[in-house]
């Protein structure tokens, strides 16, 4: 019965997959040309547009759970559908993070990989809802600073990428100078998959043994330091955050692998 389940489950995930691609194709061609042809104002279609990921992505993440390859703990929804024009920073353990995030945060913006903008799966969606290239470092930050201003919630994974497992966390700066142009805080996140699946380094047909469970906990506001205000050199103050940030969720990090390890 256990090597059944096991051989549903990859079954179930490749449907999801197929099923998230197909969606992306489906908006592309059906959703957003109608909301193109109707609402003239650039801003308030890309408004629609996010909103429309946000409640497609509920949707699948409410299939994953149907179909039985996840089960979910996501007791930060409360605090990020109360987020307006905040940075929202968690680890990154998993492939559907982001998928989750984007379900539980209204008006999410995101930066993606410029590669993505040729994704015909992924393109219509990303140019729709405008979410930010990575292609331009100094017009991301520009163009992060406007999206936040706007009251967008910006999603940033500070390693850059998925966390690799049992490695200890190495976050770029990406995140820091982010909040320094803007001159904003953080709210942290910490997000947990156990066990460990769709990885970096990871097949989305090698799933584990059991039913993996994502878990996303709010952690705390993290306000930027007056003391970076003194550092003349934006580079400097961008890695002493950079650092602050990584100790704290390294700290994070092992408190909550400590507490699943007594339970």
């Amino acid at each position: 019965m256990q090597r059944l389940n096991h051989w549903y489950r990859i079954l179930a995930t490749g449907f999801c997959f197929v099923s998230f691609g197909v969606g992306g194709v489906l908006l592309s061609i059906t959703v957003f040309p109608l909301q193109r042809l109707f609402i003239r104002d650039v801003e308030q279609r890309k408004f629609q547009a996010r909103n429309t990921v946000h409640i497609t992505f509920k949707g699948f993440i409410a299939l994953m759970r149907f179909v039985g390859i996840f089960n979910f703990n996501l007791t930060a929804a409360t605090k990020l559908r109360e987020a307006r024009g905040q940075i929202i920073i968690a680890n990154h353990p998993s492939l559907i993070d982001v998928v989750a995030l984007i379900a539980m945060t209204p008006q999410a913006d995101c930066v993606v990989k410029a590669q993505l903008f040729r994704n015909p799966f992924m393109r219509g969606v990303i140019t729709s809802t405008g979410y930010i290239s990575n292609s331009d470092p100094d017009k991301l930050l520009d163009d992060c600073a406007a999206s936040l201003q706007k009251g967008n919630n910006l999603i940033i994974f500070p390693e850059g990428t998925r966390t690799t497992p049992g490695a200890e966390l190495f976050f770029q700066r990406g995140a820091a100078n982010i909040g320094l142009r803007a001159r904003r805080g953080y709210l942290a996140l910490y997000i947990c998959c156990q066990p460990s699946t769709l990885t970096k380094q990871e097949k989305w047909y090698q799933v584990p043994a059991t039913k993996p469970r994502l878990s996303i906990q709010y952690l705390k506001d993290i306000q930027l330091d007056d003391n970076l205000e003194t550092i003349q050199s934006p580079s400097l103050a961008a890695r002493q955050l950079t650092r602050d940030l990584q100790i704290f969720y390294q700290q994070a990090v092992k408190q909550h692998e400590l507490f699943e390890t007594r339970t």
